[in-house]
């Protein structure tokens, strides 16, 4: 709740460049969050890291709801070169279900979720929203395309450059388990009310791909 009063009326809109391990230029994100006057949250994230000859984009819209910020629905549509796909997860908090549809044919299933399960969206901003209170999220399962373990630990501060301009935040290690990888990211949270997410480094076989805020 705190983290929306100081948020502006019109809700939040960030962007970020993402960067392959030498620097050049791979695509671009954006995400943002708004609040209803009903108090229901909406997330979005768009993603265009598309390369000559084949496209990579994917568009995630999700919808939670009460402080907790539980999901209640994650929309998820990916296209990788001429393939595209679509899925929809419902969450209903109260009987504990994920129900998954997708356009295939049997597209359908459920699985079984904790208490005020999350998508990935809405724990970005529960996990902001327990950093402006002075707190690390504690470690939950969340739900983006399959159910991963994620663990938040704090691993000290660094100045980096946002727009241009040095930036303190604290630096975050976040490791998600799945059920056949495991990966730690590195993200960075400004110091400011908002804890605005202003850098991620995402280590993978290539290297290490940067995602800067960029306004």
């Amino acid at each position: 709740m705190l983290l929306f009063l100081l948020l502006p009326a019109s809700g939040e809109t960030l962007h970020y460049a993402i960067s392959w391990p030498s620097g050049l230029s791979l695509g671009e994100a954006t995400l943002d969050a708004t609040k209803s006057d009903s108090g229901e949250w909406h997330f979005g994230f768009d993603l265009d890291a598309s390369v000559p000859g084949f496209a990579i984009r994917d568009k995630y819209q999700s919808k939670a709801l009460g402080p907790g910020i539980c999901s209640s629905e994650l929309v998820k549509t990916m296209q990788r070169g001429s393939r595209k796909s679509e899925e929809t997860d419902s969450f209903d908090q109260k009987a504990h279900l994920l129900t998954r549809q997708t356009k295939a044919p049997g597209g359908k299933s459920d699985y079984s979720i904790s208490g005020c399960a999350r998508d990935a969206l809405a724990f970005l901003q529960f996990a902001r929203n327990e950093l402006a209170a002075g707190r690390l999220a504690q470690q939950q399962q969340i739900v983006l395309g399959g159910a991963y373990d994620v663990r938040l630990e704090l691993s000290g501060t660094e100045t980096v450059k946002s727009n241009g301009k040095p930036v303190q935040a604290d630096r975050v290690q976040t490791t998600i388990k799945g059920p056949a990888s495991e990966i730690t990211v590195q993200i960075l949270f400004a110091r400011d009310a908002a804890r605005t997410p202003v850098l991620a480094r995402i280590p993978l076989s290539l290297g290490t791909f940067t995602v800067e805020l960029t306004h």
